[in-house]
């Protein structure tokens, strides 16, 4: 990974923040509860985050192994660079999104851009550290933003 792609990467989680237990048997309901605990832009509207998540759910899983999932936008969503962000989310119960390992989705990592080429850098970056046993440790733990910070990070 590229310092400057993971510097950008924790940057925007550091801006998203951790959320823990969000609640939901399915991901509508959990984006539904995602959506109105993360801070949103002025350039969007909540109902608008909340139905592109949706949009690009339905046109396949964003499930991608390991019991993580990377939900997004298809399209960039947001105006500017500087409203870019990550929110990692610890799930209450794990929910069954069809993985490509069979496992249940615990964690999201759920992004929100501004152009494809941070949106690229930042899935590229983020399926790199999902090979990590100890990131993926990290996650299982449900470690806060700091902590996913320092290990990545530490991982090259």
């Amino acid at each position: 990974m590229e310092s400057s792609t993971n510097d950008e990467l924790w940057d925007l989680i550091a801006r998203g923040g951790v959320l823990h237990d969000v609640d939901g048997t399915t991901t509508s309901e959990i984006y539904k509860n995602i959506v109105d605990q993360i801070h949103i832009p002025e350039s969007v509207t909540k109902e608008g985050v909340y139905t592109a998540l949706c949009d690009r759910e339905r046109v396949m899983s964003t499930a991608v192994g390991y019991g993580i999932a990377l939900p997004h936008c298809r399209g960039t969503i947001l105006k500017d660079n500087s409203e870019q962000q990550i929110t990692v989310c610890y799930l209450k119960k794990p929910i069954d999104m069809s993985a490509p390992d069979s496992r249940f989705v615990s964690v999201m990592f759920v992004l929100l851009t501004a152009n494809s080429q941070t949106h690229l850098k930042v899935l590229s970056s983020l399926a790199g550290l999902f090979k990590n046993s100890e990131f993926r440790q990290l996650l299982e733990n449900h470690a806060d933003a700091d902590e996913l910070i320092k290990a990545a990070q530490e991982i090259k």
